[in-house]
């Protein structure tokens, strides 16, 4: 797969992150995934997800799978 056009990529944060520009952004691109990105520093790359990928970091998060990574 190939990084996202940036000219037909419509880039959103959540509602929960602040002003301070380290977030993470996502778009829904053609073909039907999902591209990620530092908000900090787009050009570094993007990873992209399936909707079942997505779906199932989103679930493990969710409850609680990756709760020992935070601080």
């Amino acid at each position: 797969m190939t990084a996202p056009d940036p000219s037909i990529t419509h880039w959103r944060t959540s509602s929960f992150s602040g002003n301070n520009g380290t977030c993470v952004e996502v778009a829904a691109i053609p073909g039907g995934h999902i591209a990620v990105r530092n908000s900090k520093h787009p050009d570094d790359g993007t990873i992209l997800f399936t909707h079942t990928e997505l779906n199932a970091w989103i679930n493990g998060v969710k409850a609680g799978e990756f709760d020992d990574l935070a601080s």
